[in-house]
């Protein structure tokens, strides 16, 4: 079989698969991203292997991340981020410490290095957007406050999470570590204002005259993601830092929802196979090795996350039920962990054993966490006819 149709029958194995496993998880009340890694795990080197070759599909889906960053800034409105981050400021940082610090002290508990400690702690502070926002109901997320709640702690997260892959690419160059991470924060400056120029002088303009050609408008959005994602390497940054700066400068245009809206299938399809990369990877071999931790990990952010949240919010002066709706509609660990896990071991700051175990744990949270939400708060795909709300 050639090259090319081995690709062809990977991508038919694939999304078949992830649509037959799509459907079981939409009847089971999951979280489709469930399916996705679950038939990467069946299908790959360590299950089945029908795909023996993960490592073209997660070179492909890495594109996927970087439309994921990309529309990811163009949500981040200038205008209506400033009025919705004031009472979320404080209660996002205050809980992402106190996440931090349950992560670290389990990781400590179960003898990981220091180093490795602090990376599996930083990744309890973020939850999933997928849940908190894709099981939210369209009109709570768009004109009620419990959207605005949700939608303003996860654009807090997003960027510190960023951040922790800025460092993580600093680190993944080479031995002097603080000079490169340095570089790095002194170079997104530059990366920032070559974006804005080009956006203010020359995007918004086509914009302006060539509003009324939709795939002129498709093309152009698609060009300026990838034209700053290549700048910012450039530069020395990755790809995805690129492609958030690109949505954030593009952000305040009047264009940018119809932008987010035509791309949304563009990345779903490559985050596909970015969640079936991640599961067709996953060595099935050491599971029992950390099985335990990753455990450990996933039920303390089930627990502590809703209650943290709760009291948080309350002391913020929002309404108790509110605020527990709150907490546990974000009571998981994010889809931005796997990232995180996934680039720090290929910039081998920690091991690949940790990064299972992360994943892993992600995983176990986004099974139980959806099924919570789904059985208890209005969503689009809840359990009854009294919860269920598009």
């Amino acid at each position: 079989m050639t090259a090319l149709h081995e690709i062809e029958f990977s991508l038919f194995l694939i999304f078949t698969g992830a649509a037959v496993l799509a459907t079981l998880a939409l009847y089971a009340r999951q979280a489709v991203i469930v399916a996705y890694i679950v038939l990467g795990v069946m299908l790959g080197p360590w299950g089945l292997g029908w795909v023996d070759d993960p490592e073209l599909i997660a070179d492909m889906s890495h594109i996927g991340i970087v439309f994921l960053l990309y529309l990811l800034g163009l949500d981040l409105f200038p205008q209506e981020l400033w009025k919705m981050l004031g009472e979320a400021m404080w209660v996002t940082l205050l809980s992402s410490l106190l996440f931090f610090a349950a992560g670290f002290a389990i990781a400590l508990g179960f003898s990981y290095p220091l180093a490795e400690a602090v990376l599996i702690g930083s990744i309890m502070m973020f939850s999933s957007t997928i849940i908190g926002v894709k099981l939210l109901p369209t009109t709570a997320l768009h004109h009620r406050h419990t959207g605005q709640m949700i939608i303003s702690v996860l654009l807090i997260q997003d960027l510190i999470a960023i951040i922790i892959l800025l460092m993580l690419q600093g680190y993944g160059k080479n031995d002097q570590l603080l000079l490169d991470i340095t570089m790095q924060i002194l170079t997104l400056p530059l990366l920032i204002l070559i974006s804005w120029f080009f956006e203010r002088y020359v995007i918004v303009r086509l914009i302006q005259r060539f509003d009324q050609i939709h795939e002129y408008i498709f093309l152009l959005a698609i060009a300026w993601c990838l034209a700053i994602a290549e700048v910012s390497v450039m530069l020395g940054l990755s790809r995805e830092i690129g492609a958030f700066i690109a949505g954030i400068t593009l952000a305040a245009s009047p264009i940018a929802l119809f932008i987010t809206m035509k791309l949304k299938p563009l990345r779903d399809f490559f985050l596909v196979l970015f969640f079936f990369s991640l599961g067709a990877s996953f060595n099935l071999d050491i599971i029992s090795e950390i099985i335990l931790p990753a455990t450990a990990l996933a039920v303390c952010a089930l627990i502590i996350k809703p209650v943290i949240f709760e009291k948080l919010f309350v002391k913020a002066h929002e309404k108790r039920v509110i605020s527990r709706e709150v907490g546990y509609r974000l009571g998981q660990i994010s889809e931005f962990s796997f990232l995180i896990a996934v680039l720090a071991a290929e910039a081998r700051f920690i091991a690949q054993n940790t990064s299972y175990m992360i994943q892993l744990a992600t995983l176990i949270t986004f099974v139980i966490s959806s099924g919570i939400v789904v059985m208890n708060f209005r969503t689009p795909i809840a359990t009854s006819d009294r919860l269920r709300r598009d």
